[in-house]
């Protein structure tokens, strides 16, 4: 499962795996999943209001007219880039929780969805230190795509 993975991550680009590169793409990934289209009701919750009812179906077709629905290609790179937080080990949770949050950013505005703060507050730990955990989550990350590159000879084209 891994190895499609891999063979995927060759397409989107072969600039050398760093942590810009990984930032880069679980960046463009959480734009594309929270791009993905909204359909169906929110089952157990219904506005008592009409006015609360309307302004909510106003407000939700405003998002959709502002959002354009991603590609395939787009589609594509989100699995490939959510699949590398599988290589944030099983141990380290946290991390792979931190890098999965802050990799999360809004296609309106193109700004993270939640702040270091309020992260830091969601697993109990200081700001400063979720910025050093992400760090680490990202290392993980390139230490295993170079890993996986190491290990499948020829994965990169020649330049």
């Amino acid at each position: 499962m891994m190895e499609r993975h891999v063979d995927d991550a060759r397409r989107m680009d072969d600039r050398p795996r760093d942590t810009a590169y990984v930032e880069y793409w679980l960046r463009r990934a959480g734009m594309t999943l929270l791009s993905l289209p909204d359909r169906g009701p929110i089952l157990g919750w219904r506005p008592q209001s009409e006015e609360l009812r309307r302004s909510l179906a106003e407000q939700a077709a405003e998002r959709r007219l502002l959002r354009r629905t991603p590609s395939a290609v787009d589609i594509s790179a989100m699995d490939v880039a959510l699949g590398w937080l599988r290589l944030v080990p099983d141990d380290r949770r946290v991390l792979r929780r931190i890098v999965a949050a802050r990799m999360l950013v809004s296609p309106t505005t193109e700004r993270h969805l939640y702040s270091w703060r309020q992260i830091a507050r969601l697993v109990g730990a200081d700001h400063h230190a979720v910025q050093r955990w992400h760090a680490q989550g990202i290392n993980h990350i390139v230490r295993g795509l170079k890993a996986l590159e190491d290990a499948t000879p020829g994965m990169r084209r020649a330049a």
